[in-house]
């Protein structure tokens, strides 16, 4: 703490044995939990909260006003979970109005150059690759990843254990644990691997898959294939998760991917 090239303003809450790097600033209003690590020319803005042992890395840019024309002032906060990195030059912006504050959870890895705007909401467990870009108020469940260069429309949800591959244009909302790839965004399967890795068994696989057949794959609409999917599969949480993932959405869920040839 005791680093004469970092500007700290007096009115910041700041863990005694927080690092931080030269050429850093700041502002009034910003906690930082410790064991937290702040690198060179970062600048955390005034409603930051940051948790413990998290990494920031150069250039990064936490709790800037909103890119928001309706932005009035309004006291806001950025929140970020401990055990989080943010990579160089991540810009995260503090909330509206709309929902007071942006949201970042536990052992996320946002990655250089990724933008996450006002009002969103993201889980725990997280993983953003590089230029990655989340419009206003998105909600993002856990262990959710994005590929490089994906760009989510506002108000759009990503449901739980999803994986959205690269280059994607996110317009609809995803349902939780699938895969999102093609032009426009489609599903095109569960995200059996990354279940597997986080424990997941076969059978429980096997159920989710089921669910999704019955969505995608047998020409019913979504009212249908809830009413089907609901008295045909026992009830579980992710069945149940599913299904309320689908009738709360507001922008509608992605479609199935049909090949042409």
């Amino acid at each position: 703490m005791n680093q004469p090239l970092a500007y700290i303003h007096p009115g910041a809450k700041i863990a005694k044995n927080v690092v931080v790097e030269p050429f850093t600033t700041i502002h009034n209003n910003v906690t930082i939990g410790s064991g937290t690590w702040i690198g060179s020319n970062v600048t955390i803005m005034e409603g930051a909260r940051i948790g413990k042992n998290c990494n920031i890395f150069p250039g990064a840019v936490i709790s800037a006003i909103p890119q928001d024309l309706k932005y009035q002032g309004e006291e806001t906060t950025v929140e970020i979970g401990d055990n989080t990195t943010i990579r160089e030059c991540a810009t995260i912006n503090k909330g509206t109005a709309d929902r007071l504050k942006t949201v970042i959870g536990e052992n996320c890895l946002i990655m250089a150059y990724c933008h996450v705007a006002h009002d969103c909401f993201v889980g725990n467990n997280c993983i953003f690759s590089n230029n990655s870009t989340l419009a206003g108020h998105v909600t993002i469940g856990d262990n959710v990843i994005l590929a490089g260069l994906v760009a989510v429309h506002q108000f759009v949800s990503i449901g739980q254990h999803a994986f959205v591959t690269g280059g994607s244009l996110v317009r609809k909302d995803v349902p939780p644990f699938v895969k999102a790839a093609r032009e426009p965004l489609s599903y095109v399967g569960i995200n059996s691997v990354g279940l597997r890795r986080r424990g997941f068994s076969s059978e429980k696989i096997r159920e989710i898959q089921n669910i999704y057949r019955i969505l995608y794959q047998k020409n019913y609409n979504n009212s249908q294939a809830c009413q089907i999917i609901e008295a045909e599969m026992e009830a579980t949480p992710e069945r149940d998760e599913i299904l309320q993932f689908i009738r709360d959405s507001q922008r509608g869920i992605m479609k199935g991917y049909f090949s042409n040839n």
